[in-house]
C-alpha cells in the first residue's frame, strides 16, 4: 500500500459536509452516561490501554458472535521485526508453501499450457494472457462435486483470483526511472494485461495440492477483455464512448481487489483504485479543468504514475470522457463456463469497491455488503428484488440486476440505518444533478454525500459469520480522523477531493486513527433486508508499546495495525490479514511487517497465526470445504525498491516457502504468489 501505484488511498477524500457521529452525540446522554458508570470503569481497567477518547465497544444488550465450533489450538508465531525473515513463518506443526506465482502457466489448452515467463526477460501481452497475473488479492475456491461434505470435493476445485495493479518497470524491465522512457501501446496493452482475474483448476495429487494442467478451465480476464454492463446504469449517457456508443460493452475490469462470490457459483471481482490508470496532459485541463464529479472520484492529471494515456486515448479522461464511469463496479464472473462473459452489475452502485460479501437470510433473501476504500467514504449494502433460486441455477443469473442499494448511517447509541439511494427520494432529483436511477449509482459517493451517510475511516473487506449471519467490517486507518484544522464539506461533492478533516465519532473514534479498527453489526430481527441494526466495535488495533495512549489500541492478545483482509472459516474463525508498509519501521516497528492473525470472536483474543516477506501485503483467502487446505496470497513482496528489483525481498524464489517454477536460476524478482497452507497431522487449519 505503500507505493504510488498502490496508494493507502489518502489522495481522495470524502468531500461531503455530513455531520459525524461525534456531534450526533452531543444530542444524546445515554451513551455518555454509559462510560461513566462502572461497567466502563471496569472496561477500561481490564483492557488497559484502552482511554476515554476511544469509545469502541461496550454497547448494552449487543450479542457478539458465538466461540468457534472448532478450538484455536496453535501457539503463535513472533512477529516479523527488524531483521525481517523474508519469506512466510507459519506455526510449529503447519507447513506453507508457494503453488503459483505471477507468470507461472495457468494451464490454458494449447501449446503454452505449461510454458512459464522468464522473469529476467519484458513482460510481453501475449505471455501474460496465459500466465498468473500480477498483484494477485482476493480469491475464492469453487470445489467440484464430490464425496465430502455438502457433496463437494476437497481435492479438486477451481481457483480464482483477482490481480489488483501492476509494478510497471519490472513489466518493461528497466531498473532505471519509468518517468524517463517513452511510453508504447504495447507497454501498455501488457500491463493491461497483467489485470484482472485468473482461474486455474486445482488438484491433490499424491496428497499435496498442484495446479492442474492442461485444464478447460483455466482462463485469463483482463483490462481487455470485453465485459457487458447490465442493470439502470447501462446504456447511460454518462457511460456512452465513441468505441461504445450503446453504453454496454466495456474493454475489461481494472484493480481488482477484494471479492465475494454467490451461492449460485459466481465469482464477484471488486474494482477499486481504477481512478488512477487515467490522466490528461496540462494544456487539455488548462482547456477545461477537473469537474466536480471528476475530484469526488480522484481523477488527476498524472493519475498514479502508469502513463497509459499517453499512449492510449482510452485512458485520457479529456480525450474519452466517459471511460473511468465504467470502471468502479463489481464484475460477475462465472468460472464454470470459460466462455462466458464478466458483467459489471450497476445496480450495486460505483466506486472504489473493497468487497462483495453476499448473505443469503433464512427466507432466502439476498443481499449484498460492500465497503469504498476511501478515507471517509462509505458502507453500502445491497438487497436483491428477488430471493434466491436454490433449486435453479439459471433463475439467480441476473439476480444482481434488481433491488435497493443502501447506504450505512451509524448512531452514537448503538443503532444504525441503512439509508436507501433511490432516485426521486431524499433529494436525490434533477436539481440536485441526479437525472434518473442510473446517475445516482454512477455518481453513488455524491448520492451517499447527499443523505447523510457516515463518513468511515477506509471501508475495506467485509465478512460473514456463518451461523449467525453477524457482519464485520475492517476499517484499515484514517491519519486525518480528528486531526486539524477541522474541515467542513460541501454535501453536494463539489469539494476538492483530498481535503477533509473530520472529528472523530462513535463509529471511527481515534484521532490521527494510524492503526483502524474493525467494526460488527446485526441486522435488526437477523433480516438481511432490515432497514435498521445494531453495531459495535470489536476492536481498536494498535501497539502496546506506543507512547501515544490513543494508538496503543485495546488488542487481547497480540497487537496487530492497518486490518484489511477479513474472512470466517466453517467453525467461526475469524482470520484477519494486514496491509501497512511492510517493512517493520516506524509506526510498525514493534508490530513488526505484515501478518494472518486468528480471532476469537467471543473472547476477542487475537493471535498471529502467519508472518510474511519484506515489503508485501497478505490479502486473499479461501478454503477447501474440509478447512484442511488454506490459500493465501502474497502480493507485492519487496514493494518500493530502488536500484535492483530484489533490493528488498528475493521471495518467492528464494526457494524460502519450497520450489517455484524459477528454482535453479538466480533470483531476478520478487512475484507475487499464492500459498497452500496444510497441517502436518492433516487437520483443520487453526485448530
Amino acid at each position: 500500500m505503500s507505493s504510488m501505484l498502490h496508494p493507502d488511498n489518502d489522495q481522495t477524500i470524502n468531500p461531503s459536509g455530513n455531520e459525524s457521529i461525534r456531534d450526533v452525540m452531543e444530542q444524546f446522554t445515554g451513551r455518555r452516561n454509559f462510560m461513566k458508570g462502572s461497567l466502563a470503569t471496569a472496561t477500561l481497567a481490564t483492557l488497559g490501554g484502552f482511554s476515554m477518547e476511544s469509545l469502541a465497544g461496550g454497547y448494552p444488550g449487543y450479542a457478539g458472535s458465538p466461540a468457534p465450533s472448532g478450538s484455536i489450538g496453535f501457539t503463535g508465531v513472533p512477529a516479523n521485526v527488524v531483521p525481517m525473515t523474508d519469506g512466510i513463518t507459519v506455526p510449529a506443526g503447519y507447513t506453507a508453501r508457494v503453488l503459483i506465482a505471477w507468470g507461472d502457466a495457468i494451464g490454458k489448452t494449447g501449446p503454452d499450457a505449461n510454458t512459464h515467463w522468464d522473469p529476467a526477460t519484458e513482460m510481453t501481452t501475449a505471455r501474460q494472457l496465459t500466465t498468473w497475473g500480477a498483484h494477485n488479492d482476493g480469491m475464492h475456491l469453487f470445489p467440484f462435486p464430490g464425496n465430502g461434505a455438502g457433496n463437494l470435493a476437497n481435492d479438486r476445485g477451481l481457483l480464482v483470483s483477482n490481480h489488483e495493479y501492476v509494478d510497471p518497470a519490472q513489466f518493461v524491465n528497466i531498473t532505471t526511472p519509468y518517468t524517463g522512457i517513452t511510453m508504447t501501446k504495447a507497454m501498455v496493452d501488457a500491463q493491461v494485461a497483467g489485470h484482472g482475474v485468473s482461474v486455474v483448476e486445482v488438484r491433490k495429487v499424491n496428497g499435496e495440492m498442484k495446479v492442474q494442467r492442461p485444464s478447460a478451465f483455466a482462463r485469463r480476464i483482463t483490462g481487455a477483455t470485453p465485459c457487458k454492463l447490465s442493470g439502470p446504469a447501462a446504456g447511460h449517457a454518462l457511460v456512452k464512448t465513441a468505441a461504445d456508443p450503446s453504453g454496454t460493452t466495456v474493454l475489461g475490469t481494472l484493480n481488482n481487489c477484494a471479492n465475494g462470490y454467490t451461492p449460485w457459483g459466481t465469482y464477484l471481482t471488486c474494482e477499486e483504485n481504477f481512478n488512477g490508470y487515467f490522466g490528461s496532459t496540462t494544456a487539455k485541463l488548462a482547456a477545461q479543468p477537473l469537474t466536480a464529479h471528476e475530484n469526488r472520484y480522484g481523477l488527476a492529471a498524472v493519475g498514479f504514475g502508469y502513463r497509459w494515456h499517453e499512449a492510449d486515448a482510452r485512458f485520457d479522461f479529456r480525450d474519452t470522457p466517459n471511460e473511468a464511469n465504467r470502471f468502479g463496479w463489481v464484475v460477475e464472473i462465472d468460472p464454470w463456463n470459460p466462455n462466458s462473459v464478466p458483467v459489471k452489475r450497476t445496480a450495486l452502485g460505483r466506486f472504489k469497491h473493497e468487497s462483495a460479501e453476499t448473505v443469503v437470510g433464512a427466507d432466502n433473501k439476498v443481499a449484498v455488503y460492500m465497503g469504498d476504500d476511501e478515507r471517509n467514504d462509505y458502507v453500502y449494502k445491497f438487497v436483491c428484488s428477488k430471493k434466491l433460486d436454490t433449486k435453479n441455477r439459471a433463475a439467480n443469473r441476473d439476480l444482481l440486476d434488481a433491488g435497493t442499494l443502501y447506504v450505512a448511517k451509524f448512531n452514537a447509541d448503538g443503532t444504525g440505518s441503512w439509508l436507501p439511494l433511490v432516485w426521486g427520494q431524499n433529494g436525490l432529483t434533477p436539481e440536485n444533478g441526479f437525472a434518473d436511477q442510473g446517475e445516482v449509482l454512477i455518481k453513488t459517493r455524491q448520492a451517499a454525500d447527499r443523505l447523510g451517510a457516515t463518513m468511515m475511516d477506509r471501508p475495506e473487506w467485509i465478512t460473514h459469520h456463518p451461523v449467525t449471519r453477524e457482519i464485520y467490517l475492517t476499517l484499515t486507518n484514517n491519519n486525518r480522523r480528528g486531526t486539524t484544522p477541522a474541515s467542513s464539506n460541501k454535501a453536494d461533492g463539489t469539494t476538492v477531493a483530498a481535503s477533509a478533516r473530520p472529528p472523530v465519532d462513535a463509529a471511527n473514534p481515534r484521532r490521527d486513527n494510524r492503526y483502524g479498527h474493525i467494526i460488527r453489526w446485526t441486522e435488526n430481527g437477523n433480516d438481511v433486508a432490515a432497514t435498521g441494526f445494531q453495531w459495535d466495535i470489536f476492536v481498536e488495533c494498535g501497539d502496546k508499546l506506543n507512547a501515544n495512549a490513543h494508538l496503543q489500541g485495546n488488542i487481547i492478545g497480540d497487537d496487530l495495525g492497518a486490518p484489511d483482509g477479513l474472512w470466517f472459516d466453517k467453525d467461526g474463525r475469524l482470520w484477519i490479514q494486514t496491509d501497512q508498509v511492510g517493512n517493520a519501521t516506524g509506526d510498525f516497528a514493534n508490530i513488526g511487517g505484515n501478518a494472518m492473525f486468528c480471532a476469537d470472536p467471543a473472547s476477542r483474543r487475537i493471535t498471529r497465526f502467519l508472518t510474511s516477506p519484506k515489503n508485501c501485503e497478505v490479502t486473499g483467502i479461501a478454503s477447501t470445504p474440509d478447512g484442511k487446505t488454506l490459500f493465501i496470497n502474497i502480493q507485492h513482496p519487496g514493494e518500493d525498491w530502488s536500484g535492483s528489483f530484489t533490493a528488498n525481498s528475493t521471495w518467492p524464489d528464494s526457494g524460502f516457502n519450497g520450489p517455484t517454477t524459477q528454482s535453479g536460476k538466480a533470483v531476478v524478482k520478487p512475484r507475487s504468489a499464492t500459498v497452500v497452507i496444510t497441517k502436518d497431522d492433516g487437520g483443520v487449519i487453526g485448530s
